[in-house]
């Protein structure tokens, strides 16, 4: 029973840390009871099967944790309209079982090596597996641990150093150091060295947070100009609207938002994801000659020197088989076509440009390594309000220029928000202001579109780049470079949002290192593995010479 309150504490430490309705101080001493009872199990139980007891008893606390901060999934519906439970269970279940085999790794290490080893290896390992879940086809880093201080600004100003892969590294070491002083306590009971460890302890979590508060206070970072923009949000109910409607209608409703809304020069009107065509998707080698595109265009004639951003459904066929790209599927007709979610940027008389969005959300947009799981699952993804194939991606992040003044807007899209490093390489191209284009209205009034708001806060400070954020339900929002919302919508209207979005040209330390300390820990846990191999062979003990039996006769 022991265990299971230690394992059920972590659950509710690491839970009510988390955004938006959390208070993340709890998550420096979040995962000190699960550490206190893998050791207490590995040292001092008399139980038989201890691996498997302390995976089940850190997959009770991890699915609670999943259930608890992403359980608004559910809040996805399937094509009749009834909330998808496979939608929740899955991911929940997948990631709940990547966290345990994680922690069961830190067991079998700490166990060959000892707990000072198994320390360092536990830091190091948590710290490879939330970059792997940063870069593969599973991708889904909601849960990363430095996103937990996403809604607090003020105490991570050094993200623009270390980035949020930096306070993932910072929470994990102040939690094993707090497991170490209560070990160190309980092994010698010295007031002294409590008291030491203790100060240590407070000075770990206390320095950053008051190095960020100065940084926050005395910013001092000057801009090289600035636009106006408005962020358009036209609430399409993306179930019984978005696909039902007429092209034209959704066009026109949010050029009418766009013109009701236009007081002054407005530079840039950006408007959220997929927000045209509605059904079906826009062919890009038709670009020119389409009438939603062209019509937007006449728009523009009447605003001069705006420019008209937003996201589209796009494809593009191939009338060559051996030239298509590597996920191109085949229509029913027997041709090949790339479908995208896409970002573009109008301008009257200049040739459209096009981004397609980098980061796909698993088993909607993308299929996980598709050529090994097809053949297993089938169409089982379309269970999932899923998907049978991949869109089509941009390998290269991509800047839209503005002939009429100084903005170079980067065109972020949705799920790409959450990744760091991801959105440096708009800052590396040359983007001053960040434009993100969402639909988070999927999940309806719930904590997902909330979350993703709150984390992209921490893409403001780790680039030192105002953000507009044009969400098709909302939270629209205009965040500045200290990552504080200068001015936002509410969720659920028709409106737009105007801001006043100054330019930057600096470049972070963030920006141009990006996750420096998961690669540090990279190189740790192959140092600490190979260590581990070594010793082992040092250890094996030698075989005895084969003695030659001579028989006289």
């Amino acid at each position: 029973m022991k265990y299971i309150i230690l394992s059920l504490l972590s659950a509710v430490l690491l839970s009510i840390s988390w955004p938006t309705y959390g208070i993340p101080f709890f998550i420096f001493f979040a995962l000190v009871p699960l550490l206190i009872m893998e050791h207490d199990i590995s040292k001092f139980s008399e139980i038989k099967r201890k691996g498997g007891t302390i995976f089940g008893l850190t997959f009770l606390c991890f699915v609670i944790w999943n259930i608890v901060t992403t359980g608004w999934l559910y809040g996805a519906k399937n094509p009749d309209g009834t909330n998808s439970l496979l939608a929740v269970v899955v991911p929940v279940l997948l990631n709940s079982l990547f966290y345990s085999f994680i922690f069961q790794c830190y067991h079998w290490y700490k166990n060959a090596q000892g707990t000072y080893f198994g320390l360092t290896f536990f830091v190091a390992v948590w710290m490879v597996w939330e970059k792997i879940h940063l870069s593969w086809e599973f991708t889904w880093p909601w849960l990363n641990l430095g996103n937990a201080f996403a809604d607090y600004p003020q105490l991570i100003q050094w993200y623009d150093t270390f980035g949020a892969t930096g306070g993932s590294f910072w929470i994990l070491l102040v939690n094993v150091f707090a497991f170490y002083t209560l070990r160190i306590w309980e092994a010698g009971r010295k007031r002294k060295s409590l008291i030491i460890n203790s100060s240590i302890l407070v000075a770990g979590i206390a320095l950053p947070m008051i190095i960020s508060v100065v940084k926050y206070q005395n910013f001092d970072l000057k801009p090289i100009g600035s636009v106006n923009v408005l962020m358009l949000q036209p609430d399409l109910n993306p179930y019984t609207e978005k696909y039902s409607k007429d092209s034209l209608t959704i066009l026109n409703d949010l050029l009418t938002l766009a013109e009701e809304n236009s007081k002054g020069q407005i530079d840039y009107y950006i408007g959220p994801e997929t927000s045209l065509p509605g059904f079906g998707s826009i062919s890009e080698t038709g670009f020119e000659h389409s009438e939603l595109l062209n019509k937007t265009k006449e728009f523009l004639t009447e605003h001069p020197k705006s420019v008209f951003a937003t996201g589209i459904s796009s494809h593009r066929f191939y009338t060559d088989e051996n030239h298509r790209s590597k996920t191109a599927y085949q229509t029913s007709q027997g041709m090949y076509v790339d479908s995208y979610n896409s970002a573009i940027q109008i301008i009257p008389n200049q040739k459209i440009e096009v981004y397609h969005k980098g980061k796909l959300v698993p088993g909607v947009e993308i299929f996980p390594y598709i050529n090994v799981l097809k053949p297993i699952l089938g169409n089982a993804m379309l269970d999932l309000g899923g998907t049978t194939a991949s869109l089509g991606i941009d390998e290269e992040r991509k800047v839209f220029g503005n002939p009429f003044n100084k903005g170079k807007l980067a065109p972020i899209i949705c799920y790409e928000s959450i990744y760091g490093e991801f959105v440096t390489d708009y800052v590396k191209k040359g983007a001053n202001f960040l434009g993100i284009m969402t639909n988070d209205s999927w999940w309806g009034v719930t904590q997902g579109h909330k979350q993703l708001l709150a984390y992209a806060k921490m893409r403001a400070i780790e680039t030192r780049r105002e953000i507009t954020r044009s969400a098709n339900s909302g939270i629209s929002a205009h965040i500045d470079v200290k990552g504080d919302v200068v001015a936002d919508t509410f969720y659920g209207d028709k409106t737009a949002l105007f801001a006043k979005i100054d330019l930057y040209d600096h470049q972070t330390f963030y920006t141009r290192t990006g996750d420096l300390l998961s690669r540090l820990s990279i190189f740790v846990f192959g140092f600490l593995i190979f260590y581990n191999w070594i010793k082992k062979y040092q250890n094996r003990k030698p075989q005895e010479p084969v003695k030659k039996i001579v028989i006289k006769r």
